[in-house]
């Protein structure tokens, strides 16, 4: 009976030891853009985010007299210096995309601006202001860029950006980074142009990722990362769990009462 209990401990570490072993990711599967003869060509202003239907856009005029800006700006003259820097920002006019492509503004009327840059945006706005105003100045940032982030990361949610430069590796960073269990070989990116959804995979550990046109992100897009085979197979272990665990207390109790 001894021999048996030494057998069933033996065969119990081999197994723990195997298990440990299977989750342990190689470095091949784990490390970001390993190393290869990659020519990193990838450019910003190649994939640079096109403005879109629905997007909400903050525009402020300026100008050397502020006060020639006052039609243009609709709530500026509730803003003052005591303001936080958020509460003016939630103060300064804001401005939807309609399904057209246009944004309605103060004395300009309907400007179409989908599918422009936010800096080529802004060059079509100073042209039409600068028949009212003198070396007018615009500022203008999405209201609603928007990422989501799912899956095996630490902290997955969305999160809309103050800026519209963010690669995907950031995304993740602010996400809290992939867990040991998420497969870097095959990150899901799901875009939206034009109300239709395409999906592409990104493989996190080949520099060649850096030339994608999906590196940079657009808004709206959702990043997605699947757990590995073994957090998988965990999943399926932990739905039996309970029936495991009574049925490891039952041998144990049957060893218990067959050794005294």
């Amino acid at each position: 009976m001894r021999l048996v209990l030494k057998n069933c401990s033996v065969l119990g570490l081999f197994i723990i030891v195997l298990i440990i072993f299977n989750s342990c990711g190689s470095r091949k599967n784990m490390v970001y853009l390993q190393q290869d003869s990659t020519q990193i060509s990838n450019l910003y202003e190649q994939y640079i985010p096109r403005i879109q239907k629905n997007d909400i856009l903050t525009i402020v005029v300026t100008a050397a007299d502020p006060k020639v800006t006052v039609p243009f700006n609709p709530v500026s003259s509730m803003t003052n210096s005591n303001m936080t820097q958020s509460v003016d920002m939630a103060l300064r006019p804001t401005y939807t995309v309609d399904n057209q492509g246009y944004i309605t503004l103060p004395m300009l009327g309907k400007i179409h601006v989908e599918g422009l840059t936010r800096i080529q945006a802004i060059e079509k706005l100073r042209i039409e202001l600068g028949k009212y105003i003198k070396d007018p100045g615009v500022n203008m940032n999405f209201n609603n860029f928007r990422i989501s982030v799912l899956g095996e990361v630490a902290k997955p949610g969305s999160f809309i950006l103050p800026t519209e430069r963010v690669t995907v590796l950031e995304a993740l960073g602010m996400a809290g980074d992939l867990t040991i269990r998420g497969v870097r070989k095959n990150v899901l990116l799901i875009r939206e142009v034009d109300g239709k959804k395409s999906m592409h995979r990104l493989d996190l550990t080949q520099q060649n990722t850096l030339n994608s046109p999906y590196y940079y992100l657009a808004q709206n897009d959702v990043i997605y990362v699947e757990p590995n085979k073994s957090q998988i197979d965990n999943s399926k272990l932990g739905a039996n769990s309970n029936i495991i665990i009574s049925i490891a207390s039952l041998i144990i109790t049957v060893i218990s009462v067959l050794t005294r």
